[in-house]
């Protein structure tokens, strides 16, 4: 989602921009040049469409050169949830010298994501993202064409088939059972579950991707490591980019953020480069005992290097080691932050809802029982936590705008003119709250999910009502893996312990826009023991 997702507390970072370029001379001479460039490329354009059949979308006026963007605030789903009331399910804004698309409709979405799904398979791509992912070739953010259709392929057939995921479930349920061992060395004291959730999610991901590889201490050393790097390449993307809202000077990379992503994305590709080194030296030394290995040293990073070595693809899109590293990008980045941040706010309005949290303890209890613990082939039979996750998912979408798409060519939409190479953005927040669609949108009602009029609305976005992850081919690939993440971390905590806010907290939900949308303040919460079997903390 190009940095304008990530950015905008507007009314500050326009003016600080502008105060900037004007202390220099030859950036004064830049923005009074890319002034003159877009009133007579607005005009241009302007003209152009109203000559054309179909005229492009409503939309808010801006100013000249900026666009629109000062009159927008850091939470950019509300504030376009808000417009599409004015101006409809599919409007116009133009951000800069950028010309967005808006889609708040599940008509609309429906449109973009299944019925034009080629032309709009390309992505609007942010230049921190291309500095991040080795120039855009991860799954996020790579074009439509063969070599996104490679790593798609891999991911889906080797990593995130259920033949996969079963075989590195020893690594899930390791460092969850180590997750419940942490909260049992702190009964009764205050708990930052965003963080729990945060680090236990991280060190699942890390098993799983290269717990054969490392020891306990290595996993650890990297994990610790990746948070601090997680944090900072996030902060960057978050940062607002004049190189993203005028791609003209991208070049100059005015602000720096592509000169410290480039640091950033060093440190990890050796941090990669260590530990594809170290597996390499454990298959070799394994020799003719290769295909009896133990299964406590298969991980996702053996099964990829694998592929590497035996040619997986072909001459012209051959998977390369620089694929495999940016896969394990998109796995650590991506499965990190949503996952976690789906636990908290899954853990927060449980928090806030003690009935629905008693209905889950009650389903547990009769599923798993009070005497065992939560084990994954538990999760498909817990359809009332299934019902509670899709809520959360419903009201707290990690990504509210999705990825933003580019189409690749000029498109009619709902009878509106879509221009080759805009951007365009679902507001999936505002689809999922939608009166028209939804009874008492804004209260969290698990229940509806087990009605027949929406039991049939899946993660997997075939019901447009309903796109938490996306849809079409663009849809979160690793889809799979947070399926059975997010339900056995939840259930786990929520089996394990009972939980109450600390004495005195008034605890305000409210957001934190960005590439993921968290909770503005740290979720914390007391944990006290619910097991009757304490050998179960152990």
């Amino acid at each position: 989602m190009a940095s304008l997702d990530l950015a905008i507390n507007l009314r500050s970072t326009a003016s600080s921009w502008l105060s900037v370029a004007i202390n220099q001379k030859t950036e004064t001479i830049l923005i009074v040049s890319l002034a003159l460039f877009a009133i007579l490329w607005y005009t241009w354009t302007a003209k152009k469409s109203s000559k054309g059949k179909f005229p492009l979308p409503p939309g808010p006026r801006g100013l000249p050169l900026v666009g629109y963007l000062p009159f927008l605030t850091s939470d950019l789903h509300h504030d376009f949830g808000k417009l599409a009331k004015t101006y409809g399910p599919i409007m116009k804004l133009r951000l800069g010298s950028k010309l967005c698309i808006v889609v708040s409709s599940p008509e609309f979405a429906k449109e973009v994501m299944r019925d034009q799904d080629p032309t709009f398979a390309n992505r609007d791509v942010p230049v921190a993202a291309l500095a991040m992912n080795y120039d855009g070739k991860d799954i996020g953010w790579a074009p439509n064409g063969p070599h996104l259709r490679l790593l798609r392929r891999v991911c889906s057939r080797e990593l995130m088939s259920n033949k996969s995921l079963d075989s590195v479930y020893h690594l899930r349920r390791r460092e969850v059972r180590q997750m419940v061992r942490d909260v049992s060395s702190n009964i009764n004291s205050s708990i930052d579950l965003s963080e729990l959730t945060f680090l236990t999610v991280l060190n699942v991901l890390t098993s799983t991707v290269w717990g054969g590889t490392l020891d306990g201490e290595g996993r650890r050393t990297i994990a610790a490591e990746f948070r601090q790097w997680t944090q900072e390449a996030m902060a960057l993307c978050a940062k607002p980019n004049i190189s993203d809202l005028f791609p003209v000077v991208a070049r100059f990379d005015l602000q720096g953020v592509v000169r410290e992503m480039n640091k950033l994305a060093v440190w990890m590709d050796k941090v990669f480069e260590s530990v594809i080194g170290q597996r390499r030296k454990m298959d070799s030394a394994e020799g003719e005992e290769k295909n009896k290995k133990e299964e406590s040293n298969k991980d996702f990073l053996h099964l990829l290097l694998q592929l590497t070595e035996e040619g997986e693809g072909d001459r012209k899109t051959p998977f390369t080691v620089t694929d495999l590293k940016a896969l394990l990008l998109d796995m650590m980045v991506a499965g990190t932050d949503t996952t976690s941040t789906m636990v908290a706010w899954a853990m927060g309005e449980l928090l806030r809802h003690p009935h629905v949290m008693k209905k889950v303890q009650e389903e547990l209890e009769q599923v798993v029982g009070i005497n065992n613990v939560v084990e994954e082939p538990d999760l498909p039979k817990l359809r009332y936590l299934d019902a509670v996750l899709k809520e959360t998912h419903r009201l707290h979408p990690a990504l509210p705008l999705l990825v933003s798409r580019s189409p690749s060519e000029t498109c009619v939409v709902g009878g509106y003119t879509v221009p080759k190479g805009c951007q365009v953005m679902v507001n999936a927040w505002a689809i999922q709250r939608d009166p028209k669609t939804w009874d008492d949108p804004l209260e969290f009602k698990p229940e509806r999910f087990l009605t027949e009029e929406y039991n049939k609305c899946e993660i997997r976005g075939t019901d447009y009502r309903y796109v938490p992850f996306g849809s079409g081919r663009r849809i979160c690939v690793g889809l799979p893996l947070a399926e059975r993440m997010l339900p056995y971390v939840v259930a786990s905590l929520v089996h394990s312990f009972e939980w109450r806010w600390p004495e005195g907290t008034n605890y305000e939900f409210a957001e934190k826009f960005g590439i993921v949308t968290k909770q503005a303040v740290p979720l914390v919460a007391i944990p006290s023991p619910r097991l009757s079997n304490p050998d179960l903390y152990a």
